[in-house]
């Protein structure tokens, strides 16, 4: 082969091979940490292999989800904190897969850039392979797309992509009738939803992202930073007791919007707002937009980040499973007879 005659590479270009392959390497170790049962090949290959009957699976029917982080990539960009996020793009994608009645199996990921930076590609990348070992999730392949002109200088996107699988016959919601009990799990903040209101709320109240945090220690973006809580091991656990009839994931939309997911058109959910404690990051974020608590309650979690919807002469076993999980587990309404959500007592 001869060389051309102007020697203009590819890195000329804004592209360096040469850092990708380097990225790769670096991040093998934590994607091998994230491998289990039904794994066939590791990363480099043009297509990743699953076998799902080394999974344990007889009659499989498979479950995908694909998500993102939002904008709350642009607070771990800007402040530099970036090895939360990609437990946050996990948790977006297998905590969808579990309200399914879906294990987890395995994760891709796709991480876009102007120009790789190795080491801010590679700790974005442990963290999703953090993300996936922490929910039973093998990390089997990804790609990472070095776009010149594409980003500003320091910019990268993220978007994920988990397959799940469960028996046929086991998918949820299923069997969800009045009467039956809401139990709320805890969210660890506000997740990874709504950032775009937060970007606004935190702008209008003068701060910096390396403020001290009106609420709690450390600066205002890594409180802002802390990851989305991973739900899968404790709901499927919750699911295996019996009993459960549906989960909700409260992501965008918040609780006025993704309850009713899972409900029949014909019923409702009646919610205490009184059953838990507001978290003071939401606290903090209504009193400085003066927010209504329908907004609050149609934008963020507001503390409660699943509902698990069980049958009424189960509810105290499953939450004590859920709590045996490590859950802060409130009963927080029921199943009533009309469409809709409606709530009760004050959430402010």
């Amino acid at each position: 082969m001869t060389d051309g005659k102007n020697g203009i590479t590819y890195a000329d270009a804004g592209v360096d091979i040469d850092a990708g392959n380097a990225l790769v390497e670096r991040i093998k170790p934590a994607a091998k940490r994230t491998a289990r049962p039904g794994v066939m090949s590791g990363l480099g290959g043009f297509g990743a292999l699953f076998d799902l009957k080394a999974a344990g699976y007889t009659d499989p029917v498979l479950v995908a989800a694909t998500d993102g982080v939002g904008t709350k990539l642009r607070i771990a960009i800007d402040t530099g904190h970036v090895d939360g996020v990609g437990i946050d793009l996990v948790a977006m994608c297998v905590n969808d897969l579990v309200c399914q009645g879906a294990e987890p199996l395995f994760f891709l990921d796709y991480f876009a850039t102007g120009k790789l930076e190795t080491d801010i590609a590679a700790r974005v990348i442990e963290g999703i392979a953090e993300g996936c070992a922490r929910s039973g999730c093998a990390l089997i392949g990804g790609e990472t797309a070095e776009m010149p002109g594409m980003y500003p200088a320091g910019d990268f996107d993220l978007a994920g992509f988990a397959v799940g699988a469960m028996e046929r016959g086991g998918d949820l919601p299923s069997g969800v009738s009045e009467g039956d009990v809401l139990l709320g799990l805890a969210s660890d903040g506000v997740h990874s939803n709504g950032y775009s209101l937060v970007r606004k709320l935190v702008d209008v109240s003068g701060l910096g992202w390396d403020a001290d945090c009106p609420w709690s220690e450390g600066s205002l973006g890594a409180a802002l930073l802390t990851p989305t809580r991973l739900y899968v091991t404790q709901a499927l656990s919750a699911v295996k007791a019996g009993g459960v009839h549906a989960l909700a994931h409260i992501t965008g939309g918040g609780l006025t919007e993704n309850l009713p997911r899972v409900l029949p058109e014909s019923l409702c959910a009646q919610i205490d707002l009184s059953a838990w404690t507001l978290p003071p990051v939401f606290r903090w974020l209504a009193e400085t937009g003066g927010m209504s608590e329908g907004e609050m309650l149609k934008t963020f979690n507001c503390g409660i980040g699943m509902i698990v919807v069980v049958a009424a002469d189960r509810k105290d076993e499953i939450a004590q499973v859920l709590r045996d999980a490590g859950e802060t587990v409130s009963e927080i309404g029921t199943v009533t007879g009309q469409p809709g959500v409606a709530y009760s007592g004050s959430l402010l």
